[in-house]
């Protein structure tokens, strides 16, 4: 059993890891670094994955903040972290894909500098697992390593951006600290539960094909040839943990996407089928429902935002040669997405009109 040290706490992904790290037995102790107007929550966090899980692991809070020297952390409590071998994951971050570029940079780019700065300064580390994501490509198109970090012409918004900046910086650790970089395509919920905690990425389709679906019927955004990369957090978790123990995964970038993702407009079908029992029907093109999302307002009616249809069009795959080879003959896979949208679509359904699940659009 290891001693872990999170970031991003109590985000979903961070969560969701915490609960399987102790299904699998794989925690002794646990840290976790929480803003001070967070710790109440976290606390509260903890009590329900204990009860969850059914099991009781010492889960610590430490107050503190990524974006400081330290991680703003008391002498006392790095002392005590410092006798600790870790194992430390780095998922905290700004991930809207409308995120202004001083909090982003702040907290992606400045954030991940001091947490490397903390890596680097512990003695005893047993692995570092930095989360990026698949979309670092930026504008980049056709087929993507997951050896490659090529910065691109431009990127679609700053939340990539930032997210690349922050990986260059990664990337020069993995020659000091046994470092392994995971690049998620677009995360969604548990792909047998449906459970998640907010509707955001996928979801925001999902937001505008329900409050339409008082039309005759729902059209298509634009024609698109396009795939989309999304992943449900399952998937993640198990494949990340049994990288974060795997000495072969030491030095590695790893993209966990989906190696045969569906095309956009396959998927917009499905969740239109799942929601309404209709297909869709018609065409709307995608420059004016562009237009049409301009106004904030109106972003917020349809629950989309505007920048999520820049993924509509970007034509590129995700190669997923070093995942596959790490992975090989764990029995972990991407479960298939067209499959599970039933479950996602009737988790979505029931949590709704939870504003708790909703993200402020334009905030």
């Amino acid at each position: 059993m290891r001693t872990h040290f999170f970031t991003g706490f109590p985000g979903f992904i961070a969560t969701e890891l915490i609960k399987e790290l102790i299904r699998q037995d794989e925690a002794e102790k646990i840290y976790v670094l929480v803003l001070q107007h967070e710790a109440e929550n976290a606390q509260q966090k903890i009590r329900d994955i204990m009860k969850e899980v059914g099991e009781e692991v010492p889960v610590e809070i430490i107050i503190g903040d990524i974006t400081e020297p330290d991680l703003a952390l008391s002498k006392e409590s790095l002392s005590e972290i410092r006798r600790f071998r870790l194992t430390i994951w780095h998922l905290a971050a700004i991930y809207d894909l409308a995120v202004k570029p001083d909090i982003a940079w702040k907290v992606n780019v400045e954030g991940t500098r001091r947490v490397n700065e903390f890596v680097e300064g512990h003695p005893l580390i047993d692995r570092y697992m930095y989360f990026s994501t698949a979309y670092v490509a930026g504008l980049r198109e056709g087929l993507l390593l997951e050896t490659e970090l090529i910065r691109p012409e431009a990127f679609k918004n700053h939340y990539e951006e930032t997210k690349f900046e922050a990986e260059l910086l990664v990337e020069d650790l993995k020659s000091k600290k046994p470092t392994t970089v995971i690049r998620p395509g677009i995360v969604r919920g548990h792909s047998v539960t449906g459970e998640t905690i907010k509707f955001d990425g996928p979801y925001f389709f999902m937001n505008m094909i329900d409050r339409l679906r008082w039309l005759p019927f729902i059209p298509y955004v634009g024609k698109t040839q396009s795939r989309i990369n999304v992943v449900p957090v399952d998937y993640i978790l198990k494949a990340s943990i049994y990288l974060s123990s795997k000495e072969e995964a030491v030095g590695m970038t790893v993209h966990l996407t989906d190696p045969s993702p569906h095309p956009v407009e396959e998927v917009f079908r499905a969740m239109t089928i799942a929601l309404t029992g209709r297909k869709p029907k018609g065409r709307v093109p995608q420059k004016i429902v562009e237009l049409a999302l301009t106004p904030t307002l109106v972003q917020r009616k349809l629950g989309v935002e505007i920048e999520t249809l820049d993924y509509l069009h970007w034509n590129s795959h995700f190669d997923t040669s070093v995942a596959e080879k790490l992975l090989g003959g764990s029995l972990i896979v991407c479960p298939d997405f067209i499959k599970t949208i039933p479950s996602m679509a009737k988790y979505y359904e029931k949590h709704k009109r939870n504003i708790n699940f909703h993200i402020k659009i334009g905030e």
